[in-house]
């Protein structure tokens, strides 16, 4: 028997492969499929199955491609109407896997179709259970996203759901079992998840808050809906991809790969209405970037920034990136949606300069500056991270302004003054200073390093730190 987990930490999200007696079944694939195929060729396995724990919010699943691929059939639990061919099962049926078998475990809550897949090895032991956004790791599964895709599911009566699904469907089994979840700290779909990306049952039987026995329903509900936050506005769009269909991966990957020179992508820039997406290092690109381009670097919290700051996942692209990566930020942006990147910068931000094209750039000082500068009167801190992170510890006299809201946060900011912008440690603040550069704020100035240099300095009052496992 072999189990994988194949975790991408941009997206925290895990998908798993599974091997037995030459039979493999992908449950929860990223769009990228080749590399589950190869995985199953080297191993001399065929792909069975493409077991979909549900309809996924925050990413766009491989499941059609990999289906269309291999001919292995998508199964989902019960409630799921695909407009493609799938397999919606019934609660409690069950599949051969080689000498082992999968069971269906329906566990409504996180949305109607949401479903755990239960391995059960050759000698009839339940061994693993892939939990999909049911059960986390030190969490459970928000219950307010379905009801941005049909209305009359409101969130209470999703919590109402989730608490039977887990105690009844959930808990019963056995303590030794190894909790495979879809997803790890990090992902918008649960507010209190584990760095930690698999656990015994038991011991989350142990520690995770909404295991707790001694809630009742009602007190299960306000756990589980105190403290969420609007989920990012992609997400139903994601949603409705993975039941509706998309477009093939290759030919997403074929559009996106057409190499502009300068004068072609600013013929492009300027006719197509596409954005200008800046792929590189926040503290690189403060030095010279296209006019009116974004930045939101790729050696971060990439596809989830992107689904937050990009409303409309039709919207055309165009890329600058650090050379040899164009092919990687293409997938990274169909693994959220969004499929029209247009073309690229061919020798990126360098031949742009060389061919004498207009540069911009931000201003990017160090936290002892700032100092210098705030007591010479010449600005105020506004501070993008998030408002619990805010609550947890700022300086006192910053004005806290959320990148997750930045259509709000910017209506708190006068043009006509300066700011000294920070984020945790310098990736957000880029996407901030970026965005509104481009709507025409020229008085914002990034700082280097963000709270974590602000701090270290020593030279602002910072507030008395909470814990921000207590704030909700």
């Amino acid at each position: 028997m072999k189990v994988e987990q194949i975790y991408t930490g941009c997206l925290a999200q895990g998908a798993y492969y599974i091997e037995n007696n030459g039979e493999a079944a992908i449950i929860d694939p990223l769009r990228e499929v080749e590399p589950y195929i190869q995985k199953a060729e080297r191993n001399g396995a065929k792909i069975k199955y493409v077991f979909e724990t549900h309809f996924h919010a925050d990413f766009v699943s491989g499941h059609i491609d990999l289906s269309a691929k291999t001919g292995a059939p998508i199964v989902y639990g019960p409630n799921a109407a695909c407009a493609f061919d799938c397999i919606s099962a019934t609660d409690g049926q069950e599949f051969p896997l080689g000498n082992a078998t999968i069971r269906v475990i329906h566990t409504p809550g996180h949305t109607m179709e949401s479903t755990c897949f239960l391995l059960i090895d050759e000698h009839g032991k339940e061994t693993s259970l892939f939990s999909g956004d049911t059960l986390f790791i030190g969490d459970v599964g928000r219950p307010d996203l379905a009801q941005k895709v049909k209305a009359d599911l409101t969130e209470d009566i999703l919590a109402g759901h989730l608490f039977d699904s887990l105690r009844n469907k959930i808990m019963p089994l056995a303590d030794d079992i190894i909790v495979y979840p879809a997803h790890g700290a990090g992902s918008a779909c649960g507010k209190n998840m584990s760095k930690e990306t698999t656990d015994t049952l038991g011991n989350q039987k142990k520690t995770n808050y909404a295991l707790n026995l001694n809630l009742t329903k009602e007190e299960f509900k306000k756990e589980v809906l105190t403290g969420l936050v609007a989920p990012p506005s992609y997400f139903p769009l994601n949603v409705l991809m993975n039941i509706q269909g998309y477009d093939s991966i290759d030919k997403v990957l074929e559009r996106g790969q057409h190499a502009l020179s300068p004068e072609a992508f600013e013929v492009a820039a300027n006719e197509t209405g596409a954005l200008v997406l800046d792929t590189r290092d926040p503290q690189t690109f403060t030095k010279g970037f296209v006019p009116n381009s974004i930045n939101i670097g790729i050696d971060g919290s990439f596809a989830p920034w992107v689904g937050a700051m990009i409303p409309d996942i039709k919207q055309e692209i165009l890329l600058l990136t650090d050379e040899g990566r164009e092919e990687e930020v293409i997938t990274r942006l169909a693994r959220v949606g969004y499929d029209f990147t247009i073309g690229f910068l061919k020798g990126g931000f360098d031949a742009w300069k060389a061919a004498g094209k207009e540069v911009d750039s931000i201003e990017s000082i160090s936290a002892e500056e700032v100092a210098q500068r705030i007591e010479a009167g010449e600005g105020e801190i506004l501070d993008v991270r998030k408002h619990s992170e805010y609550l947890s510890e700022h300086v006192k006299e910053a004005e806290n302004a959320p990148l997750d809201f930045i259509n709000d946060s910017m209506l708190k900011i006068d043009k006509n003054k300066t700011y000294f912008v920070h984020c945790a440690g310098g990736y957000r603040s880029m996407i901030f200073n970026s965005t509104l550069r481009a709507r025409g704020y020229h008085n914002l100035i990034d700082v280097n390093g963000g709270f974590k240099a602000i701090k270290e300095s020593e030279k602002f009052h910072i507030t008395d730190y909470v814990c921000p496992s207590t704030l909700l």
